[in-house]
């Protein structure tokens, strides 16, 4: 499967949107075909990250999928880290990353890889593929402006 990386920057800061997205209970309220989030566990690291093992359930068109990962959670860096547990992929490989770009603001880094096992869901997936991936990161920009006001650079 093609992967996507997208580097956005946007008038949020780098503590602000690694919230937004560390709360992965949240997803099912903003994020497109994620209509169910679960977290199952949530452990604190010695180094100060956090361990949080999520479900998430996708919904596109007839498809109705769960998966589970876990999610590496590392507030000082302002990074998060998915990696694949089980469900409907052969692999899923994604990171966060927010950069400070002066006080108010911040460079998102957005990188997904991904191959489902069926190929009936990688064939509809590989034709919207990358504008799927783009309305995902719009829609986390979206729920930024309504958590934190509209803003512009």
């Amino acid at each position: 499967m093609p992967t996507h990386a997208e580097i956005r920057r946007l008038p949020y800061s780098a503590a602000e949107m690694y919230a937004l997205v560390a709360d992965v209970a949240a997803y099912p309220e903003f994020l497109p075909w994620c209509s169910g989030a679960r977290v199952r566990a949530r452990t604190p690291q010695p180094d100060g990250s956090e361990i949080v093992e999520a479900d998430l359930v996708i919904s596109f068109k007839v498809f109705r999928e769960r998966f589970a990962s876990r999610v590496t959670l590392r507030p000082e860096g302002c990074k998060i880290d998915v990696a694949y547990l089980d469900g409907p992929f052969r692999y899923l490989n994604n990171h966060w990353r927010f950069k400070p770009v002066g006080e108010a603001a911040c460079e998102v880094d957005f990188f997904v890889d991904f191959e489902f096992r069926s190929k009936a869901l990688q064939m509809i997936i590989g034709v919207v593929f990358h504008e799927a991936m783009r309305r995902i990161v719009r829609a986390f920009e979206d729920r930024a402006g309504q958590l934190y006001g509209k803003r512009s650079l």
